[in-house]
């Protein structure tokens, strides 16, 4: 279509704004180059230039250029004009591979679209369901495993074992059987399932608004620690009765208190509604170093391989790609979220066991003989010195290492298969 305020320029209608992310260009004929019109959005050179929302190739194909001009708003564009003159463009004949990026594109814009749609009104409250979901899945899975391993922890730390680690586990299986390794495991999901659903969930919150905070757009090491550690004092504060009625049910004697209902009464007629709060202080003085640890470590080396050049080619490789499973999209892949998962729950563990087993200590005491946290902790260096503090350290690590890195990769599977944004 012709310009009436200037004839040389032509208005390019057959190019729509699926195709080219603008709603209207002009071209001169004898310039040989597009020019915005002014109803143009002048966010399309930003879009085509940062965003990539067409390919290379694409660009490549109908020759676009952008060059910097006033307001940079010009456009060099390479095009075959039917018949020498301004009546239209040459149309291909059949699909080529660059119509078939150009499809991509499209849908990429649509899933920034849906993305929108998701996080507006009630589907925020639906993405925070799901995210929390793949979190309690996660510690459900992650903790049915390593239950048995799980359960010799608790054997030194609650009974004081002594014995090796062999003569323990024979002891169990001879006297309780196979399921003797599980026992307690439905009690220890339901303290951990939602423990860790809002852990890893307030981890991210927190490290977002971090992020808004300082505007910067990646999070820093200290902001990847404080978020950590504020997310492991949230879920503990919140979670930490079921853990303590867990450690009385495992303790001697508590096999006579009638389960998870029975130990639960038992505490709030003998000791009051606070005891199921039993060594708070040192549990957040356990998990705020913990989480930072956890997460921060976990997302530095994470943040490490993705700026890499293999990292940057994965990921190159994964928004090229289409009708990818779940497997693929994880951003680690498969083998290096299980071993990163592994080495930050490692690092976790080790800082902060000592406090670990306070805590435990703790949760055993009755009212009568109620000690504070650090009359505990000199207490039992007394009794067994400073390796007394990391007593079940070997059976925690075991138990940790594919905790962890289980834990982790189910959570980021899970979040892909709930479409969590």
């Amino acid at each position: 279509m012709v310009n009436q305020s200037d004839p040389g320029r032509v208005r390019v209608s057959s190019l729509s704004s699926s195709d080219l992310c603008l709603n209207s260009i002009g071209f001169n004929g004898s310039d040989g180059g597009l020019f915005l019109e002014d109803s143009g959005p002048r966010s399309f050179v930003s879009l085509i230039g940062n965003q990539g929302l067409c390919s290379e190739s694409r660009r490549r194909r109908i020759g676009l250029e952008v060059r910097g001009g006033t307001g940079g708003r010009f456009l060099s564009v390479t095009v075959s004009i039917n018949g020498g003159g301004n009546e239209g463009f040459e149309e291909d004949s059949g699909e080529t591979a660059a119509d078939s990026e150009m499809q991509v594109c499209r849908r990429r814009v649509e899933k920034v679209e849906e993305k929108k749609k998701v996080l507006s009104g009630g589907g925020a409250a639906l993405n925070t369901t799901k995210h929390l979901w793949a979190g309690a899945v996660a510690a459900a899975v992650s903790r049915t495993f390593v239950a048995p391993l799980e359960r010799l922890k608790l054997e030194y730390i609650v009974r004081g074992e002594q014995r090796h680690l062999l003569e323990v586990i024979k002891t169990i299986a001879a006297t309780q059987g196979i399921k003797g390794f599980w026992k307690g495991n439905f009690v220890n999901i339901l303290r951990t399932a939602p423990f860790k659903a809002i852990n890893f969930y307030s981890y991210e919150k927190y490290r977002d608004h971090l992020l808004k905070l300082t505007g910067n757009e990646e999070a820093t090491n200290l902001e990847r620690f404080v978020a950590g550690a504020a997310a492991g004092i949230t879920a503990t504060v919140l979670c930490i009765p079921m853990d303590t009625i867990r450690t009385v049910m495992v303790a001697p004697g508590g096999e006579a208190l009638g389960g998870l209902i029975g130990t639960f009464g038992h505490m709030i007629r003998t000791e009051g509604f606070f005891s199921l709060y039993k060594g708070l202080v040192p549990s957040i003085i356990s998990m705020a170093p913990s989480g930072a640890v956890f997460y921060g470590v976990y997302d530095i080396l994470k943040s490490a391989y993705l700026h890499s050049p293999e990292g940057r080619k994965r990921l190159q490789n994964m928004k090229q790609g289409e009708d990818l499973n779940a497997l693929d999209q994880l951003e680690l892949g498969t083998v290096r979220t299980l071993i990163y998962g592994a080495i930050a729950g490692a690092c976790a563990e080790a800082a902060t066991y000592p406090f670990e087993v306070v805590r435990r200590h703790l949760q055993m005491q009755v009212r009568a003989t109620k000690m504070s946290a650090l009359a505990t902790s000199l207490k039992i260096v007394e009794q067994g010195g400073i390796p007394a503090l990391y007593a079940g350290l070997t059976p925690s690590l075991l138990q940790v290492l594919p905790s962890a890195a289980i834990s982790y990769f189910v959570y980021e599977f899970m979040k892909i298969v709930l479409k969590v944004e």
